[in-house]
Formats: structure tokens, sequence, C-alpha cells
């Protein structure tokens, strides 16, 4: 995390940051933002894997609850799932 940013959140670690933004709306900051200008370079492989009826069903409706899409929560659920496996 590089240092001298001047976070809003006056968080020191990522953790602390989202935790301040969980709480907190970023409408009522707006005026002490600045544009940011970023490049992103995203790698994907696609890969299908066949689900169950029911477990998509599930699968789209807590994903719709959310406001993302399914493979969205898919990518989410899996690496968490895969963080704590190799933390075992």
């Amino acid at each position: 995390m590089k240092k001298g940013n001047g976070s809003i959140s006056k968080g020191k670690t990522y953790q602390e940051i989202g935790e301040f933004w969980d709480t907190h709306n970023l409408a009522d900051y707006w005026d002490r933002t600045r544009p940011a200008a970023f490049e992103v370079d995203l790698k994907s492989h696609l890969t299908y894997c066949a689900l169950d009826n029911d477990v998509s069903k599930r699968l789209r409706i807590v994903a719709r609850k959310r406001g993302v899409p399914a493979n969205t929560l898919v990518n989410l659920w899996l690496q968490e799932k895969l963080q704590a496996q190799a933390q075992r």
C-alpha cells in the first residue's frame, strides 16, 4: 500500500480502509475526492463447469440479491475456498 495518498478513511491497512467504507457512504465525502487515472490488465481463462440445476438456480438468486453477476459470485466464493484450503 502506497504512503501519502491522503486516505479519507485514515486507515493504515486495506482491512481498516475496507471496514471504514463498510460503514460510511462515499456521497458524504465526494467533495474530498479527486479524479484518478489507471489501467487494468485483466487476464482470465474461461473454464466451464456443469452445475446441478438446483445449485445453478440458487446461485443466480443469491447473485441477484447481491447485485452481482453469477460468475462474479462463483469466482469470489472459489477464491475464498481456495485461500482457506491453502492456509490449512
